[in-house]
């Protein structure tokens, strides 16, 4: 296919509207809503012509930065450098460590003269005394979460030991080091043997969760023990004869261990089963949301979600009858899914809804796009595993593109190009690019970088999210088939809050999650079951998959305090906030009002209360 012909079929999927095929022989097609034109796909699909930039190294030069940048930045290197010293970061001497190291940092921030500070001096303290504190608590969770694992991990002392003195580079005794190793080999297959009986005769002696983590923590110790094992192996002849043959035994018996845990208890490799998580219960719920200056209860966050879900489904309803499809929401969504392009084309279709998007922000006036960022956004494509987790598009850097590979059952094919389709992504290209993660990470590698230790979903999610919010206010979706594909999103989103609040209370199991995005999302299955297993699989912080319709509220309110108003223009309030970088997005807002900051300053903007 020529170059021309791709770039006219695209338009085609783009422009087309399979009104005729939710319409009944004898019904006549629905009127087409009066919305905004699209602007112009750049011809051929290549990218905006570019003019450069001024550098402005004077004003670059004289940048005004917070005064306390120095000091987040401080915080952040000894923490890391210390953190580095511990092979086994669920010592105890590594626990006590760190708290020493945060609680001395919370003590200096309050000899600090709160009133000599400049407002985002003032913001910069608030900021690091919360992620200090976070971090003092979180380390507290895990010492009381380790209480429940230990007769699990009863010889995680000796492993533990060995490190440190490693690390402490004490000289270690070949022969009894060798002696060490046999006796821990021996104690986990004793520990493997006893739980694997006390199992058989009671299945409930132990949860999926507490085995869960049970894996992951000898995972973590057979891992420190290699490091130890490598740092004398060959360098230290006496040491290699005697150590050789028991650390062998040791490794093998804390990867049988992990093995039988995983496969015999938490029965990964299940299917939809295999999807454990790790609870953490209200209280710590509670802490979580106010650490993020949240100031709501998991109770009205999830009234909140119901309201969205309900203004959500009014529009659905509203786009589905434009489409011929009456109420019917559900059979418009599924049109929606038929119209995915042929393999190998996903990549233009991506590039030129990028080019789309970029192209309406600038007509509109919304937000500086420097040259540079326009010009240096980078694409992957997602390989087959990753989708596994992530069965959409990933941002950042590069915006990863999900589409199926030949390696691909028919089955995973069709849910993968169903679930990516042209008004599925034309919804969330901007999200991953400009203005989302791709300019959020250029701007704030420019300013404010020393906040990037702030990092926050509620800043980072909430965000990208709040431009799909935006541009729906502004008319980008211009047809009512890209309008379904951007209500899937935000319907999306609203079960994230429900599922994964209900799912940390205990209200709701992987299994029910995955049935909830189905039902009421409209998720393909598979692709259901890769969200859950995102959710919940340890690489996201509890409240990651919250924080994104609930930061772009945020956003949302924030901008109709300062552009509703009249305040600011969209621009000037947009590039006010990039640049602001990562920060919880109230105390974002306090950097625009006039309200009295004090150091000892909690969590109160009801962004979500009726205004």
């Amino acid at each position: 296919m020529t170059h021309a012909r791709r770039l006219a079929f695209v338009l085609g999927l783009l422009l087309s509207s399979p009104v005729q095929a939710c319409t009944s022989a004898s019904q006549e097609p629905a009127p087409a809503p009066q919305v905004a034109e699209r602007p112009p796909v750049v011809p051929g699909g290549s990218r905006n012509p570019i003019t450069p930039d001024p550098i402005g190294l004077a004003q670059l030069i004289h940048e005004p930065q917070s005064e306390l940048a120095p000091a987040v930045r401080r915080w952040a290197i000894d923490a890391d450098r210390l953190q580095r010293l511990y092979p086994v970061r669920s010592s105890p001497a590594f626990r006590a460590r760190m708290s020493q190291f945060h609680r001395a940092w919370l003590a200096e921030l309050t000899t600090v003269e709160w009133k000599t500070l400049s407002r985002p001096a003032q913001v910069d303290a608030l900021a690091l005394r919360t992620w200090i504190e976070r971090r003092v608590a979180e380390i507290a969770l895990a010492e009381k979460n380790d209480q429940r694992i230990a007769p699990l991990v009863g010889f995680a002392a000796t492993i533990t030991d060995l490190a440190e003195a490693c690390a402490r580079i004490e000289a270690v005794d070949a022969r009894g080091a060798a002696e060490q190793l046999d006796r821990l080999a021996k104690a986990v297959s004793k520990q493997r043997k006893d739980l694997e009986a006390q199992y058989a005769k009671d299945a409930e002696c132990v949860t999926r969760f507490d085995a869960s983590r049970a894996a992951k923590r000898v995972d973590a110790l057979a891992a420190a023990l290699r490091r130890w094992f490598e740092f004398y192996d060959g360098y230290d002849p006496l040491f290699t004869w005697w150590a050789k043959a028991p650390y062998g035994e040791a490794s093998r018996a804390l990867d049988d261990y992990a093995k039988f845990l995983r496969e015999r208890i938490v029965k990964v490799g299940s299917g939809e089963d295999d999807i454990v998580g790790d609870p953490i219960g209200s209280e710590a719920l509670s802490r979580a949301l106010a650490d993020e200056w949240i100031p709501y209860t998991a109770e009205e966050l999830l009234a909140l979600a119901e309201q969205q879900f309900a203004w959500c489904e009014t529009e659905l309803r509203r786009a589905a009858n434009d489409m011929g499809c009456g109420d019917d929401w559900k059979r418009a969504l599924e049109l929606v899914k038929q119209s995915s392009v042929p393999p190998g084309e996903q990549p233009a279709l991506i590039r030129d809804l990028t080019l789309e998007s970029i192209a309406f922000l600038r007509a509109k006036d919304l937000i500086t796009v420097p040259s540079l960022a326009a010009e240096t956004w980078r694409m992957d494509m997602m390989s087959p595993d990753a989708q596994r987790s992530n069965p959409f598009f990933l941002g950042g850097d590069a915006i990863q593109v999900s589409y199926p590979t030949d390696t691909m059952s028919h089955d995973e094919k069709m849910m993968s190009m169903r679930g990516n389709n042209p008004h599925f992504s034309r919804a969330v290209v901007h999200h991953e690019v400009i203005a989302g993660h791709n300019l959020q990470g250029f701007m704030e590698d420019r300013y404010n970088q020393h906040r990037g230790v702030f990092s926050t979903p509620f800043w980072t999610e909430g965000w990208a999210l709040y431009w799909e919010m935006l541009l729906w206010n502004k008319g980008f979706a211009a047809t009512p088939e890209d309008r379904i594909g951007m209500l899937f999103w935000r319907t999306h989103r609203c079960a994230r809050i429900v599922f994964s609040l209900k799912f940390h209370l205990g209200e709701m199991s992987s299994k029910e999650c995955i049935d909830f995005l189905v039902e009421r999302v409209g998720h393909e299955r598979a692709n259901a079951a890769a969200e859950v297993r995102r959710s919940f699989g340890g690489d996201y912080s509890p409240l990651y998959q919250v924080g994104y319709l609930l930061g772009g509220l945020q956003f949302m309110a924030l901008h109709h305090e300062q552009v509703d108003s009249g305040k600011l223009t969209d621009r000037q309030f947009h590039d006010a906030v990039i640049r602001a970088s990562s920060l919880p997005v109230e105390l974002v807002r306090a950097l625009f009002t006039q309200e009295t900051l004090t150091p000892d300053m909690r969590t109160h903007w009801r962004f979500a209360d009726p205004r």
